[in-house]
């Protein structure tokens, strides 16, 4: 009798021994999945992981690199056709939960990464930031998007090694965007599957006492490092405007703003512009690059 194979599933997940509480409960439902394989990796980003579960392997890290760097060493370090970056706040409240996510990849070939809708485990709220299109209003409309949340995502290995996969250097914010144009351009999409819930608390990113500069700063260098040169400025003059309509915080402001200098200052990398057409495809999406 011939047996459908598994799909094979590495599992990368950041630590600095900040979460005591959360971290267990997150590696425990992980490790209760059922339908997959897989091969789950903790990174401490500038410590050594405690509180990790027997047969999972460590790499620590001497210093703090960042979000999108661990992620990054972590993918380096396990196996499996299919990568989940999970973060160690979240909770998969059932245990099909990654081969459900797994099965939206064999439904079209052109999918490079599939998002779960990410919901409070006690209000039930999908915040905006979580729903990776413009109209977040009805997080359970799902469908093709051009963006993702980076903290709970499933990526095709070939296509994530294909594009050169997170950009280290931002080391936190906006990376997810990045490398979702690069899928696209790459000839990919992505998927927004609502109908599988992952838990993680409605935190607020401002949080971060670098967020504001952070923010701008990987804003200017998500344009211009991935878009066209007539594009980059009327992106960038479109979340200017929409920056100072809404922060109302002189200290935001202040932040945002010199966040903005440093990105246009340069540190973005390497410039490799999205094609025209991916543009268009962005754009007949539901999302084109200029917001």
């Amino acid at each position: 009798m011939n047996t459908i194979p598994r799909p094979t599933v590495g599992v990368v997940v950041l630590t600095m021994n900040d979460r005591p509480d959360e971290f267990p409960v997150a590696m425990a439902s992980l490790l209760s999945q059922v339908g997959v394989e897989l091969d789950v990796v903790v990174i401490g980003n500038g410590c050594v992981p405690a509180q990790v579960p027997d047969n999972v392997r460590t790499v620590a890290l001497p210093t703090n690199v960042g979000i999108p760097e661990g992620r990054n060493v972590g993918a380096a370090n396990v196996k499996g056709d299919l990568i989940f970056f999970f973060d160690n706040d979240a909770v998969l409240p059932d245990p099909t939960v990654l081969a459900r996510l797994a099965a939206e990849f064999t439904r079209d070939p052109r999918r490079a990464f599939a998002q779960p809708r990410i919901a409070d485990p006690r209000t039930g709220l999908t915040l905006r930031r979580w729903v990776p299109r413009l109209r977040a209003s009805h997080p359970d409309r799902g469908g093709t998007v051009t963006v993702m949340a980076e903290g709970v995502v499933m990526v095709r290995r070939d296509a994530f090694e294909a594009v050169g996969g997170w950009p280290g250097h931002f080391f936190l914010f906006h990376e997810g965007v990045d490398l979702a144009w690069r899928l696209w351009d790459h000839g990919c999409i992505g998927h927004y599957a609502p109908e599988v819930i992952v838990h993680h608390p409605a935190t607020n990113p401002s949080r971060h006492a670098a967020f504001y500069r952070f923010n701008a700063r990987n804003r200017v260098w998500l344009a211009r490092r991935n878009l066209p040169a007539p594009l980059i400025p009327l992106n960038l003059a479109t979340w200017a405007l929409v920056s100072l309509w809404r922060f109302r915080d002189r200290a935001a402001l202040r932040a945002s703003l010199a966040g903005l200098a440093e990105g246009l200052r340069g540190g973005h990398g390497s410039r490799t512009p999205m094609r025209w057409s991916t543009v268009a495809r962005l754009t007949l999406a539901g999302r084109p690059p200029t917001c």
